[in-house]
């Protein structure tokens, strides 16, 4: 059998077990977020600017469900890509990344139960995160516990 091609995040050098894209007929892959300040009103349709616990990338989001103080969102990337002078958008300042739901592109297809290291394909950095896999449906996974330290 042939040899499976290594990746590798860009900005730590490290290997992931996978690259995640994001689900059929979607922009990005689904992440559930939860801003620090609840004090900020949200609706579905909202777009979100915030920076993601220990990432140093400030991060624009389009709501696309909600659960009390947990917003699931598709990343819509930074302004200049948006290619909107006059976007608004709601600024929530931190927020902590819970969960990652999306398709397994390259790599080995996790269990349920198993800590993973994998890199969103849209990941600007194309950094390695980590996190717990508890769902699998093909090559759907969905991951919690999600941390950008990884060793």
């Amino acid at each position: 059998m042939g040899q499976e091609e290594e990746i590798i995040g860009v900005i730590d050098g490290l290997n992931a077990d996978f690259m995640l894209a994001p689900l059929k007929n979607e922009s990005s892959c689904r992440e559930e977020i939860h801003p620090f300040d609840g004090s900020i009103p949200i609706e579905v349709g909202d777009y979100l600017r915030y920076r993601p616990l220990a990432c140093p990338v400030i991060h624009f989001a389009k709501v696309i469900d909600i659960s009390p103080g947990i917003y699931t969102i598709h990343l819509v990337g930074p302004l200049h890509r948006l290619g909107q002078d006059d976007f608004q958008f709601k600024d929530v300042g931190l927020a902590m990344i819970l969960a990652f739901e999306g398709i397994v592109s390259k790599g080995k297809l996790p269990k349920v139960g198993q800590t993973v290291k994998f890199i969103p394909e849209y990941c600007m950095m194309q950094k390695v995160h980590a996190g717990m896999v508890v769902g699998v449906e093909g090559k759907k996974v969905r991951i919690e516990g999600i941390d950008l330290k990884v060793w």
